[in-house]
């Protein structure tokens, strides 16, 4: 089996190209339960509403998520692992989540 390393991908942090292609223009909807709202200063910059009312992480106009640094496939990082939501939590290394992410990324799976 492979290894897979989240420092070195970032696929999963990335709006993938079957939503954009149909419009969905949010993509990591942010659960009330999840830490990031204890730290207004994040949620000011990283949070955005929806037409409904539902918020979700902001994204970057390549679509990929403004909290990840570093380059998709070779170095990344999450400015706010800690306080991430509970879909970014979701996805395991290595599971069929992340491998559908990766080959949306054109990466090795």
């Amino acid at each position: 089996m492979a290894r897979y390393d989240c420092l070195s991908c970032g696929a999963c942090c990335q709006n993938t190209p079957e939503n954009q292609s149909e419009g969905f223009a949010q993509y990591i909807e942010v659960d009330p339960a999840a830490p990031l709202w204890r730290r207004p200063d994040l949620v000011r910059k990283l949070v955005v509403r929806d037409d409904e009312g539902a918020a979700h992480l902001r994204l970057h106009p390549d679509g990929r998520c403004v909290a990840l640094r570093g380059r998709i496939g070779a170095r990344v990082r999450c400015e706010i692992y800690r306080e991430r939501p509970m879909p970014c939590r979701s996805v395991e290394a290595g599971s069929d989540l992340c491998q559908r992410y990766r080959r949306s990324r054109g990466l090795r799976v």
